[in-house]
């Protein structure tokens, strides 16, 4: 199972971007999905989560500006990112606590390969 993140970028402060993370490969279930942040210098750490039944947490910096949502037949989760600052620069990964294979395989945290945010002032 790999998981696959797009749509980092450049933005200019108080813009929006919109982060994609695929799971692919033969996937029975994904249960929490989320997104976590690295920024130079800093420990990663946890942005959003969301369940399988659609309960989410976020950090409280990201509070009322992002939105993390999923789509369990794509198994693809989504982080909406409105009114970027620039302390919201960082590499963002998705990440899976547990991935159960159509073969019934568990296979534990799971993480995508990072896409670079940059929100300019």
């Amino acid at each position: 199972v790999q998981l696959q993140a797009s749509g980092g970028g450049l933005v200019q402060a108080g813009g929006s971007l919109r982060l994609s993370c695929a799971a692919s490969g033969s996937i029975r279930s994904i249960n929490a999905m989320g997104w976590y942040r690295q920024a130079p210098g800093n420990q990663r750490e946890l942005v959003a989560a969301i369940t399988i039944n659609g309960n989410t947490k976020y950090a409280d910096s990201v509070k009322g500006r992002f939105a993390i949502s999923r789509d369990n037949a794509k198994n693809t989760v989504y982080l909406q990112m409105n009114s970027l600052k620039p302390e919201d620069t960082a590499v963002y990964y998705c990440h899976t606590d547990e991935i159960i294979t159509e073969w019934g395989r568990f296979e534990f945290d799971t993480w995508g390969q990072g896409t670079q945010v940059t929100v300019s002032s």
